[in-house]
Formats: C-alpha cells, structure tokens, sequence
C-alpha cells in the first residue's frame, strides 16, 4: 500500500499554477521536471553502469558481452627454409588480471613445430615466441606461414575463437585475448565495489579523517566562500546596474575576470595567502564573486521599466522603488546565479584542496587517483554531486518561498 501511494503520487497531475496555463510552448514557468522521468533516468544510468562494469546487482542477460575467461587453443603452421610444413597447438589460459598464473603444463608433441603454452590476463594481451621452443626455430630460417588454417604475414592479423592473434613486423606472435564490452575495474569499477570503498571509508576513515570530516571540511569551505561571494557580488552588481559611474569603473574589472577560470589563479592566492585555508577560501570566493555581481546586474536590467514608472508616478521614493520594484524582480537571476556559482564552487574545491590539504573530498579524490584507486575516485565524484545537488534544491525551495511570484507576470 505505501508502495503503491508512492506510485500514485508520482502518476497524479500536477495541479498548481503551471499546470493551469492553457497556452504552455515556449513558456518556462509552465515546464516542470517530471518525476516519473527523473526516477527512470537515474534507474538507467545505474542499469548502464552495471552492465557495463559486470556488476553483480543485475542479472547476467542484461550484462554487456565481458572479457574471455578460461582455456582456449590455435594451431600455428611452422614452414621450414626447405618448405616442410608442420602444424603445433598453443594453449591459451585467460585469467583474472589480478591473480597471478603459472603457463599450464603442455606435451611439446614430436615434429618441426612444438606445442606451446601461455597464461595472459584478462583484458591484457601478450608475445609468445613460439618458434623458440620449435626443432628448426626463426634464427635456422623458419617462419609462421598460417593460425587455424588462416594465412598470416608480418602485420597481419587472424581472429581466433577466443580473440585473436596478431603477428609483429618480426614475425612475434602477439595474443589478445577478446576484452568484449565491459569496462576494466581500474577505469570504470562495479557500483558495488564503489558503495563497499564508501562503507569502508565511512568506517574506518581516509588517511586519518573519516568520510564525514573530509565531507565536513570541503562543504564549510565552500559554504564559506560563496557567502563572501554573495555578499561582495551582490551590492557590487546592483551598484553597477544602478549606477552608470559604478559600471565604468567595475564593468571592464568584471568582464575581464569573468572567463579567467579560477584554476589559474591557484598560483597567485598561493603567493598572497599561503597555502592554509584563507588561499583556499579566497580561491572559491573569486571563483563565485564574478557570477553573483553578473547575476544581480542581469537582474536590475532586466526590469521592466514600466514598473519602476507605475511606482514613481504613486509617489514613491527610490528607496521605497528599491525595495518593492527593484529587489523582488532581481531576485529570479540572483537565484540563478546563485545555482551557477554554488555548482562553480564545488567544481573549484577539488583544485583548491590539491594545495597541502590535509582533508577534504577534493583532496580523497586526487590521493586515489594517483594510486588508481578508481573506486574511490567515483565515490568522492558522486558524494560531490549528491551533495552540490541537495544544496542546489535547496535554493530551489529558498526562490519558491521567496519569490513566488516568478513567471507569474
């Protein structure tokens, strides 16, 4: 019954002021994001990174084709200097990557052409000299003429059951096994592996700080500089949309800032602030100051002027305009901005903690992918968009209940 009161929540028309307009092409308030789409589209995501990755969590017909695992053989065709031909058998053990395997014991056979034997691990390839083994070998004159029958020359190539066989330009073999579809766990890992390295950290900690510390420290850093951000970029954008002496003097300053990405700044804010956490909040209060001054001077320009005549010919002041005309109709682009430079921020702390940061999530991330601990590289990405992702509905329900009149004329 809870289940299906959840479903039928999800199914029922929306009855609120966008679902009412009769005329909603082209009209952005009436455009809603669908929550029965929302919900499919993060099932799909996991789905395709379950079969791509082999993951456990899903049944084995929905997997992606994975690598070849097992024992598998191709006959090669020794031809001598004097023409004789004689064929020989070469076993193939494909075997986990990570597990070390002895080449399985093989009965060399009589003849010009012995049997040959090699262990490769999955997604790897190898090169076997088979001839080494062979009564008459490459030094005497000999040479591989054909793989299962299928000629093969110097850069050729032959596809066996398992993969195929590949020959050098000097005549090596080189064998590869089939990689199929799915991702090797180094680059992409299971979400299973990905949610055991989060309950693991959670539990034991990363390089002497929990999941929540690092988390904790990377969140106030960010908080902290976008409120600075706000704070400064606000006012500075209102002045300059409100004042022609303002923008001569801080438009060029904003608009050359504005496409400096604030990566480049690292070395500078470490040259004036130091490598502590001042340099690191100075960085993300550049990296979100920009944005909100853009914002609130998009936001009084966008005005409609219509208004502010209606309140001067009512008697108003200008700072009763700025506070009942002005503001209120700013506020949509400020919420905007604001949205941006949060996700801006969050982007920024992953750079801003490569410098001597002793926590953070930024930090985790860029200590495991110098070891290829990919796990935990997915883990801190998607801790990251969880939390940037709450905080941005967060703004969202803040602009509803603060600005409820948007796109509402």
């Amino acid at each position: 019954m809870v289940v299906w009161s959840g479903v039928k929540r999800l199914l029922r028309p929306r009855h609120d002021y966008g679902s009412l307009k009769t005329v909603k092409f082209g009209d952005e308030s009436a455009v809603a994001s669908n929550t029965v789409a929302s919900v499919i589209s993060i099932v799909l995501i996991f789905v395709l990174w379950g079969a791509f990755t082999g993951s456990r969590l899903l049944p084995g017909f929905l997997h992606m084709p994975g690598p070849f695992q097992g024992t598998a053989t191709f006959d090669y065709t020794l031809t001598g200097p004097d023409g004789a031909t004689d064929d020989a058998t070469v076993t193939v053990l494909v075997h986990p990557a990570d597990v070390t395997t002895a080449d399985p014991e093989v009965d060399p056979g009589t003849g010009i052409a012995r049997n040959d034997s090699i262990a490769i691990g999955m997604f790897r390839s190898a090169l076997l000299r088979v001839s080494d083994n062979d009564e008459i070998t490459r030094d005497d004159g000999a040479e591989i003429t054909a793989i299962d029958g299928s000629p093969i020359a110097p850069g050729g190539a032959v596809r066996t059951g398992f993969g195929h066989v590949l020959m050098t330009p000097k005549g090596t073999l080189n064998i590869a096994p089939s990689a199929g579809w799915q991702m090797e766990p180094i680059w992409l890992p299971p979400p299973e592996a990905v949610w055991s390295q989060a309950v693991t950290i959670a539990r034991d900690g990363f390089r002497g700080a929990s999941l929540w510390e690092h988390l904790g420290y990377s969140l106030f850093r960010v908080v902290v500089g976008f409120l600075l951000g706000a704070l400064v970029g606000i006012p500075l954008g209102y002045a300059m949309g409100l004042s022609d002496w303002f923008r001569g003097w801080f438009d060029p300053i904003v608009e050359f800032m504005r496409p400096v990405p604030p990566l480049a700044l690292i070395p500078l804010v470490i040259i004036w602030a130091g490598i502590g956490e001042t340099g690191k909040i100075i960085l993300l209060f550049l990296a979100a100051l920009w944005i909100m001054a853009i914002a609130a001077r998009s936001g009084v320009s966008g005005v409609r002027i219509s208004k502010v005549h209606a309140a001067y010919s009512l008697g108003a002041s200008k700072w009763q305009v700025m506070r009942h005309v002005i503001i209120p109709n700013s506020l949509p682009e400020i919420f905007t901005g604001a949205r941006v430079a949060m996700g801006v921020c969050w982007g920024t702390v992953v750079a801003a903690e490569l410098v001597a940061a002793q926590t953070g999530v930024g930090m985790m991330i860029m200590v495991a992918s110098k070891f290829q601990n990919t796990d935990i590289v997915l883990m801190g990405v998607i801790v990251i968009g969880i939390v940037g992702f709450t905080i941005d509905l967060g703004i969202r329900w803040l602009e509803r209940l603060m600005v409820p009149w948007k796109g509402k004329g």
